[in-house]
């Protein structure tokens, strides 16, 4: 499947009072590579709505295995893991000198056809097409 890295340094306003990253910002790092895996595609969101389709979020799994803690370098990986039907987006957060996982992560989600509102039980062509052509 496609996958895509960001690095990402841990910066002072991303901690909590116990000095590591407070863990409401993990999805903002998620987010940063689900982008860039969506960059890779074709599909970001811009193209999204061109489409005539919103991707909400339905479902989003966090397990924390490790803290991040301040000035620590980590590499976000989005690797795309369902595309059919929804989509699907698994997450490693690594620690980049040590290659340590910190992180798992998983989110979802579903086309929603922008003009009616209506949620869709298929992945709309303009993305299941993009797909295949990066997966040849």
């Amino acid at each position: 499947m496609l996958s895509a890295d960001v690095t990402i340094q841990a910066q002072f306003y991303d901690l909590d009072p116990m000095k590591v990253v407070w863990h409401g910002n993990y999805p903002r790092f998620l987010e940063q590579a689900r982008c860039a895996l969506l960059d890779l595609i074709g599909y970001n969101y811009i193209e999204m709505g061109d489409s005539g389709f919103a991707w909400p979020i339905v479902d989003m799994r966090i397990k924390y295995v490790r803290p991040i803690g301040f000035a620590q370098n980590i590499v976000v990986t989005a690797t795309l893991a369902e595309y059919e039907n929804r989509l699907k987006i698994d997450y490693r957060i690594r620690d980049s000198a040590t290659g340590e996982v910190l992180t798992k992560a998983t989110t979802t989600q579903v086309a929603v056809r922008i003009e009616t509102g209506e949620m869709q039980l298929e992945s709309p062509a303009a993305l299941v097409d993009r797909v295949k052509a990066k997966s040849l």
